[in-house]
């Protein structure tokens, strides 16, 4: 990897369809694409958006006032806002290549549980990335992902589960409860981040609250927990990589 080389690859969820209680859609978290973008923008990555099939939706939850106001719900309005155009240009998995990028960022949704644990595409980009040095990053839903990513061996993803013995974070099962879409979850057997982390040998560390910004660092896999923790984890990812080199 060479050390002049900034570039992240965000991956986002192919998924959107009814979820909540209300007959709302599920899909991207809107933030937790658009903070991290934001993050490394400033820092002066290039970021490519892709996800398993080049399609995506938005979580109708996120588009709420609670999560989206001021500057960040004018970028999303404005189909020429920076954002937005390299939202526009979500590439399907199969056509990116991991070892182009130096961050691979897993954004979430609760739409990534219906897709992400079995997105070989997005876990092979991933896996690539983490071949060559660099970062492996996920907020919130996205750990999901680590269920079947596993590190490069002779080529391919065959090698140990990538988050196997290391310490994650991610959305809390009591944050789950709060939101009230725990029995659907259980009912439709989508897993959570806790059942993902048990399931990998993985090391779950909870904020105090299912709230609170809260992000981990364990080498260069970076995790973190809620829409609140998209940019922090996203500043751990180049922290992570900087101190790689």
């Amino acid at each position: 990897m060479s050390p002049s080389a900034k570039s992240v690859v965000i991956g986002i969820t192919s998924f959107c369809g009814p979820f909540y209680s209300d007959g709302a859609n599920t899909g991207l978290f809107v933030i937790e694409a658009m903070h991290p973008f934001n993050v490394y923008r400033k820092q002066g990555y290039d970021v490519t958006f892709v996800s398993e099939n080049g399609k995506y939706g938005f979580d109708d939850h996120s588009l709420a006032a609670d999560f989206l106001s001021g500057q960040d719900k004018a970028d999303y309005e404005n189909a020429d806002s920076e954002f937005q155009k390299a939202l526009h240009a979500t590439k399907p998995a199969a056509d990116v290549s991991g070892k182009d990028y130096d961050i691979f960022f897993a954004a979430a949704g609760h739409g990534t549980l219906y897709d992400f644990p079995t997105a070989s595409g997005l876990q092979r980009i991933a896996a690539e990335v983490y071949a060559h040095g660099g970062v492996v990053a996920a907020v919130c839903h996205g750990p999901v992902i680590f269920a079947n990513l596993r590190e490069l061996a002779n080529g391919s993803a065959q090698g140990p589960l990538l988050a196997a013995g290391k310490s994650i974070t991610g959305f809390t099962d009591i944050g789950e409860e709060v939101l009230g879409v725990m029995d659907k979850m259980r009912a439709e057997k989508l897993p959570t981040v806790e059942d993902i982390a048990k399931d990998v040998g993985a090391k779950y560390l909870a904020p105090i609250g299912p709230w609170d910004d809260y992000s981990i660092t364990d080498g260069r896999l970076v995790t973190g927990v809620n829409p609140a923790s998209a940019g922090s984890t996203a500043t751990r990812s180049i922290n992570a990589l900087e101190q790689s080199q």
